[in-house]
């Protein structure tokens, strides 16, 4: 899980250093969202579809102690080993303890933002065991020790060069080489070799059926496949909130998914475990961590509903040029910036701010979760909270006070026209947050109340 003592502004002016880096970050993942445009206007049902969506997980979030408990039913039925975790400390220790009785020390691991949000790599580490990431875009930021930026393309702010230059130093393919078709191969290579190697496979779980006791896994490069077919023993983690009622639902979730996360028709691999295969155990781990909280929480029980697609990402105006490592957190975004504050308050109290509310999330989530809504929800709160500054805060007062009385209104109107057009340095410094990225506006003549008298 990423850690950071900065926050989220701080961060993103790092990021803003590199012009080059963040103007092809941001046309790279506009780009993206270009793709799921064209991919979704081909289907004259996709408004139906999200429609559906929508409210087969709002069925599932209110009736979530019952499809969680009819999943446990059935998947116990099927062979499968169902733990339960309350928090992110518990569902490491589950996974240590499974990896013990079975006297494993390297593991192999798909894509799972579920680990990165409850920090497995690094408890595992501290551990004694050796977790390797399978997904190319996790194995090139493990290599790189960071934290994935993008929960579909956690590799997505590295240029070819710099993974070169990683898989030189790491896997040993020659110097000075960006190929991506010889970089490729020299991470197959390299996983091949993993996936024969490790007795032990973690996959996350994209959608969980209450109906059948069965989990799927998305992925394009088949290697939750791999690694969960090649090993002795599948682990699959899983917030409680990816389960769906019946597996016919799932057409609903696969048309919508890959579409929305990389513009594709449907996600290379999608793969469905039910049983486990005679001595190799399946182990299922269904996590909390804050999700009933949240679940508690009217106004932000929405954005449990998402489904990880990255949409938002791609479209945020904001993510797209301040990169994902600038929001600190396991899930960045806009829909991280909602669910963070749920887990710590005080630590993500910067994250809802990190928005223009132009609501471009909202529209392109496949689920249709109120993203912009809940980020100025989250302000307020934060403010009822007491966790803005100081100085924010009194200021706030003062505007609030200003606004609400026509006299302070006029009076603060004429001043600020009046430094505007005669004393310019005085809001023209680096003291004023606009000023840094923005020309201060031409001081108007007169007041828009000053015309209106003169004019009607």
């Amino acid at each position: 899980m990423h850690e950071s003592t900065k926050d989220h502004a701080a961060l993103a002016a790092e990021f803003n250093k590199d012009e080059q880096r963040v103007n092809w970050h941001d046309e790279t993942l506009w780009w993206i969202r270009q793709k799921r445009d064209k991919n979704v206007h081909q289907l004259p049902e996709w408004e139906a579809l999200r429609e559906a969506a929508s409210q087969i997980k709002f069925n599932v979030l209110s009736n979530l102690h019952d499809y969680l408990l009819q999943f446990e039913k059935n998947a116990t039925a099927n062979g499968v080993h169902v733990h339960w975790a309350a928090d992110a400390k518990e569902h490491n220790e589950i996974v240590h303890r499974l990896l013990t009785e079975h006297k494993v020390d390297r593991m192999v691991k798909s894509k799972s933002m579920l680990t990165e949000e409850c920090g497995l790599n690094e408890y595992l580490a501290e551990h004694g065991i050796e977790v390797i990431d399978s997904d190319l875009g996790e194995r090139i930021v493990q290599l790189a020790k960071e934290p994935p930026s993008h929960i579909v393309l956690p590799c997505i702010h590295k240029k070819k060069e710099e993974i070169g230059d990683l898989f030189h130093k790491y896997l040993g393919t020659p110097a000075n080489v960006a190929d991506p078709q010889i970089l490729t191969e020299a991470a197959r290579q390299h996983l091949r070799d993993v996936f024969l190697t490790r007795r032990a496979a973690l996959t996350g779980v994209n959608f969980a059926v209450a109906e059948t006791g069965e989990f799927v896994v998305c992925t394009n490069e088949g290697n939750a496949d791999m690694g969960a077919h090649l090993a002795d023993v599948h682990i699959a983690s899983m917030g409680i909130e990816k389960l769906i009622p019946e597996r016919k639902h799932l057409g609903v979730f696969l048309r919508l998914l890959t579409r929305s996360a990389t513009g594709q028709p449907i996600t290379t691999y999608s793969s469905h475990f039910k049983k486990p295969r005679k001595e190799t155990p399946i182990h299922i781990i269904l996590v909390d961590n804050g999700r009933s909280v949240q679940l508690g929480r009217k106004e932000f029980r929405n954005s449990l509903k998402c489904i990880r697609c990255g949409a938002c990402m791609n479209t945020c105006p904001v993510y797209r040029r301040s990169g994902g490592h600038s929001y600190h957190t396991a899930v960045a975004g806009p829909i991280g910036s909602i669910l963070a504050p749920n887990l710590d308050m005080k630590k993500y109290k910067d994250l809802p701010f990190a928005s223009t509310l132009c609501g471009s999330c909202s529209n392109v989530c496949p689920v249709k979760i109120d993203i912009h809504d809940q980020l100025y929800k989250w302000r307020q709160e934060l403010v009822k909270e007491g966790y803005t500054p100081a100085a924010k805060t009194i200021s706030m007062k003062l505007m609030a006070q200003t606004l609400s009385s026509p006299t302070l209104y006029n009076a603060a109107g004429k001043s600020g026209r009046f430094v505007l057009k005669h004393m310019p340095f005085l809001v023209s410094n680096k003291l004023n947050p606009w000023y840094k990225e923005r020309e201060m506006p031409e001081a108007p003549k007169e007041s828009f109340r000053e015309w209106y008298k003169k004019n009607n």
